[in-house]
């Protein structure tokens, strides 16, 4: 069962996790934990100061390394005597590796860890080389703070407890679950707006519709994520059908 502890000066992101949606479903049933620690709480001060100017000049301020390591160590502390033991301490960061599926499925199935959610123009380096054991990213853009990554990274692995999902399936028919973007959908109406829904998906014939589904999938991930499919190749998981597919999409895209 993984637990979560989210270093964060807003904590109160973190209530819609608890109560809307399948995130609620994993909390209440506790196949997810998730505390959240407000680095405040173990500033020093008056103000409960957690930032200051950055050496050397330029506009912003940055995370004191002292305030979130006091808070890093209470939040280890409180994991010891709940009995789960230290976690790993990841930081969001632009600076990070991208968070992908195989992660979040390893993640899902791991303990849990302790998640920094820097903010301003970023945390004071020493903290990160003392205390940080991987940074995260949820790809080439800045944010305003980790607590949305952070939200990202518990919803991912929220979804892929037992019993979460109305229908365990769902999780596996995922996009990147195999590797591959996943395929369109319908529903009810059969014709909407002059559209109709593809005639494979209505005829019942579960073995033509698997194979439908396979071959928008390899279709909508070699237009969009090319990688994708030449990784799957490499790793000679593709058959003789969608190799067959993939070279008729290829000669079909030269002019």
């Amino acid at each position: 069962m993984p637990r979560f502890d989210v270093l964060t000066l807003f904590p109160a992101y973190f209530e819609a996790l608890r109560t809307q949606g399948i995130c609620r479903r994993a909390f209440d049933s506790g196949v997810v934990e998730l505390h959240t620690w407000n680095p405040r709480d173990h500033a020093e001060g008056a103000h409960r100061t957690v930032d200051d100017r950055p050496y050397g000049g330029g506009p912003g301020m940055v995370m004191l390394a002292q305030p979130l390591q006091r808070t890093l160590h209470a939040a280890q502390q409180a994991r010891m005597r709940a009995g789960r033991g230290p976690a790993p301490v990841w930081l969001f960061s632009p600076a990070g590796q991208p968070l992908r599926q195989d992660m979040v499925r390893s993640i899902a199935a791991s303990p849990g860890a302790l998640l920094v959610c820097g903010r301003y123009e970023g945390v004071d380096q020493r903290f990160i080389d003392r205390h940080v054991d991987a940074e995260i990213s949820l790809g080439d853009f800045v944010l305003s703070g980790g607590e949305i990554p952070a939200m990202a990274l518990i919803d991912a692995v929220a979804r892929l407890q037992p019993g979460v999902l109305g229908d365990a399936l769902s999780a596996q028919q995922d996009s990147f679950s195999d590797g591959l973007l996943d395929c369109p959908h319908y529903t009810r109406p059969p014709l909407f707006d002059g559209l109709p829904v593809p005639p494979v998906l209505l005829g019942g014939d579960h073995a033509r519709v698997a194979r439908w589904r396979r071959d928008r999938m390899l279709e909508l991930s070699w237009r969009r994520r090319p990688e994708l499919v030449e990784a799957l190749q490499r790793a000679g998981r593709l058959d003789a059908d969608d190799l067959r597919l993939l070279d008729a999409l290829r000669l079909a895209s030269q002019p």
